[in-house]
């Protein structure tokens, strides 16, 4: 089969490797399409991991063979999986905190090497406990595309959750790239009144177009304009109730943390390489109760919201699929996601023609 390795260094080489083994329990998906999530892009980029891996997790396609024992699932289902799964029993399971679960924290999906998610390939192998609590069947009518979304939906949809976003809140997002209007458009539909930051006038333009839904009240560009000034003006000065932080810049940590209101929420979601760090004003969270957390990951108790959202077109989705790329160009999809241009916004790898 062919597969995107990576091969240190921000290089990834699109390979021949051996399909992957599967065992009982076990299934063996034919990928049809991966998104390219940010994260991999820093993972590949920042040189996060030691090499080689296949890294791609957003991933759909179709069961090409079953291990023994399967019995929920057939060979030619459509399906997309999730590529972390919880044990559901230990201490951090117990508390909801999955994303902290040891068995949470280990990869079960793999194209070959060290488990990395794998759906840059022809082929990956779904660990048992993968099959048994994430792997979520595609409705007929709904294309691989649009169910390969279901996991970062599923992400955006905790970070809100956990961000406690209500009706009557003022949420100001920052970054409106694809994550950045998912959360924008989850904080609507929670029944948030939304502003919405970007030094891409495009972004910002091409968030007003997804519906009166999910229409931001404001659209502000830090190029020309002080986006705390603006905020605390929409806010009789007080602040927005929740800033949502979606995009990796460390400078955005301070703006998020002066904009939010005293006794507020700064969410981090972009924030995932510990290189990364950022000079805080300490007295804002102290002194004024400003709360800074954080949100990493998918959550399995949100696995079915988040596929009913997605397969039963309740977010407009598709139409932040902006470029599609074959397996053979990955390396020109990975360069777009980590230099977007004001066109860009969701980035799809077509792994298989044929399925598509």
């Amino acid at each position: 089969m062919r597969a995107a390795v990576y091969r240190g260094e921000g290089r990834v080489m699109v390979e021949s490797l051996a399909v992957p083994e599967i065992g009982a329990g076990e299934l063996l998906l034919e990928v049809a399409v991966c998104g390219v999530c940010p994260t991999d892009v820093k993972k590949i980029h920042a040189n996060l991991l030691p090499p080689p891996r296949v890294y791609g997790h957003e991933t759909a396609g179709r069961v090409a063979a079953v291990g023994a024992g399967v019995t929920k699932f057939a060979v030619g289902d459509r399906v997309a999986a999730f590529h972390h799964i919880p044990c559901r029993s230990c201490f951090y399971c117990r508390a909801k905190v999955y994303a902290q679960c040891p068995v949470y924290k280990k990869v079960g999906i793999t194209a070959g090497f060290e488990p990395a998610g794998g759906g840059y390939a022809n082929y990956v192998r779904l660990m048992d406990w993968i099959v048994r609590d994430g792997v979520v069947r595609i409705p007929d009518g709904v294309s691989y595309e649009e169910a390969c979304l279901v996991e970062p939906v599923n992400t955006c949809l905790k970070a809100v959750r956990q961000a406690e976003i209500g009706r009557g809140d003022t949420v100001l997002v920052q970054g409106q790239g694809p994550i950045g209007l998912m959360l924008s458009m989850l904080a609507s539909r929670e029944g948030a009144r939304v502003l919405v930051s970007d030094p891409m006038d495009e972004r910002l333009d091409f968030a007003a177009t997804l519906g009166v839904k999910f229409l931001p009240q404001a659209r502000l560009n830090p190029r020309r304009e002080n986006v705390v000034e603006r905020v605390k003006a929409l806010t009789e000065s007080r602040g927005a109730d929740a800033v949502l932080v979606a995009a990796a810049a460390s400078s955005l940590v301070p703006e998020a943390l002066e904009a939010v209101r005293p006794g507020g929420r700064v969410m981090l979601f972009a924030q995932t390489s510990r290189k990364d760090h950022a000079d805080l004003p300490l007295a804002s969270i102290c002194v004024d109760e400003k709360r800074l957390i954080g949100s990493y990951s998918a959550d399995i108790d949100l696995q079915e919201e988040s596929a009913r959202l997605v397969f039963g077109r309740e977010l407009p989705m598709r139409e932040l699929i902006t470029h599609r790329f074959p397996l053979e160009r990955i390396e020109d999809a990975v360069e777009l996601a980590n230099h977007p241009r004001p066109d860009s916004l969701k980035i799809i790898v077509n792994v298989s023609e044929v399925l598509i």
